[in-house]
């Protein structure tokens, strides 16, 4: 029975939330369209109001761990579902997404994350796809900010392992940038697919920067031995054995 409640109050919540995206782009779409600070404090609003909602509607918290960064430079995250990519946004002054391609048509997302300098990415040959990221992202540079990328290329669900692509090494090669990995158990809450929303302390952590100018294969070294052992350890310590999925 208690499960049934909360999936019920799950449902309403998700319900909400992309009315809420619908109401908040549309209002301030005006101000969007003027500048690019009117579409950051629409996108802010739209995360505050969702991690508001979660806490009182499903009995889910968002927490920040870790020094959050500012300036030009690279995050690279652990992606678990929706609310990870919420957490961080609010939590960086001037977020923008190496995004895929296809997202720029969709409705209210995709005008948004133009407007914030999000750089989309075609799927496809990995060689040619990395080559137009640091091509895309070395024309987006006079909108400064923190360029957030998913070096798992996709959401992962909450224990399961992928590998990590080299994206992230190129561009912090690339544009001589540092790299703060971000650990997550965001995924043990709310799950890359489904309405079930799970209640708990769900948290996302910045990690220490990883410096410009180490060598590819040290670079992702480091970075997933960093991301995947704070996750796990933000997991178990949500109640979530990691070793035990398949």
């Amino acid at each position: 029975m208690a499960h049934a409640w909360q999936w019920l109050r799950s449902l309403v919540f998700v319900i909400q939330i992309y009315a809420m995206m619908g109401i908040i782009g549309i209002l301030f779409f005006p101000a969007a369209l003027l500048t690019h600070h009117g579409a950051r404090y629409a996108c802010k609003l739209y995360c505050r109001w969702v991690l508001w909602s979660a806490r009182w509607m499903v009995g889910l918290r968002g927490e920040v761990r870790g020094e959050v960064p500012s300036g030009d430079l690279i995050v690279a995250a652990k992606h678990q579902s929706f609310f990870d990519i919420l957490l961080i946004f609010n939590a960086l002054p001037a977020a923008k997404f190496i995004m895929k391609r296809e997202l720029l048509w969709t409705p209210v997302i995709g005008q948004y994350a133009y407007r914030i300098g999000c750089v989309p990415v075609d799927r496809g040959k990995r060689g040619m796809a990395i080559k137009k990221m640091v091509a895309d992202v070395a024309k987006g540079k006079k909108l400064p900010g923190q360029l957030v990328i998913y070096p798992q290329g996709t959401r992962v669900a909450a224990g399961v392992k992928k590998p990590y692509k080299v994206g992230a090494a190129v561009l912090a090669e690339e544009l001589g940038e540092d790299c703060v990995p971000v650990a997550t158990n965001v995924g043990v809450f709310w799950k890359r697919t489904g309405i079930y929303r799970k209640p708990g302390l769900a948290v996302v952590e910045f990690l220490p920067a990883i410096p410009a100018g180490l060598p590819r294969t040290e670079f992702m070294a480091r970075l997933e031995e960093e991301v995947e052992t704070a996750s796990d350890a933000l997991m178990r310590e949500a109640g979530f054995d990691p070793d035990a999925v398949d």
